[in-house]
């Protein structure tokens, strides 16, 4: 259960370090929630660019490089590729997030691209496995309901609440990742002024 704290964490820190466009997040939230109550769970079906900006992440800068290994269990070709059975299987999370022949311009965090039916809401999992967020299949996250609602929880309240700036000192956010894995490399550093009544926070 260690990946439905950290996994959701390191997606919504790589949310809130693309400032521009969180703009459009705080649109929805007031659109959908309002600034008289803080957003709940029932919301979050709604919050379909929220959802977006999680996947966007995961698909961009998943926390782990690998899924867990898997054994195949008899021999089998994949996309032309011979793979005898007890051959352990590994899928590159950021080989299939940032593959440039599914995504176009795969490095440039763009959550619109999930959206395809503005009234539809998107899930953090793709079941065509262009992406793995939450892992898949029968074997997949036992987490992944706990983990989606607790990343899309997370960052609508971090957005509804605050509006996020580039920290006074810089005036940007740096995006580099780390060289031990897919987190920033530095604690992601950022200004965040309060956008609602202060009873609101109580």
């Amino acid at each position: 259960m260690i990946e439905t704290v950290d996994n959701p964490s390191n997606a919504v820190e790589w949310a809130l370090a693309e400032i521009d466009i969180l703009a459009k997040a705080s649109e929805e939230l007031d659109r959908v929630v309002g600034k008289d109550r803080l957003v709940q769970e029932f919301d979050l079906p709604k919050l379909n660019y929220v959802m977006t900006c999680l996947k966007e992440s995961f698909r961009i800068h998943p926390l782990a490089p690998f899924n867990v290994p898997h054994v195949s269990s008899k021999d089998t070709v994949v996309c032309g590729y011979f793979i005898p059975k007890g051959s352990q299987v590994l899928l590159s999370r950021p080989g299939l997030g940032r593959n440039p022949r599914v995504w176009d311009e795969p490095l440039r965090f763009r959550p619109e691209r999930h959206v395809h039916d503005e009234d539809s809401v998107d899930v953090l999992t793709d079941p065509e496995l262009h992406m793995l967020s939450f892992s898949t299949g029968r074997r997949g996250c036992p987490g992944v309901v706990l983990g989606s609602t607790l990343s899309t929880m997370l960052l609508a309240r971090l957005i509804q609440c605050f509006a996020w700036r580039p920290p006074l000192s810089t005036n940007t956010i740096n995006l580099a990742e780390s060289e031990n894995d897919l987190a920033l490399a530095k604690p992601l550093i950022a200004h965040a002024v309060p956008r609602l009544n202060s009873q609101i926070y109580l």
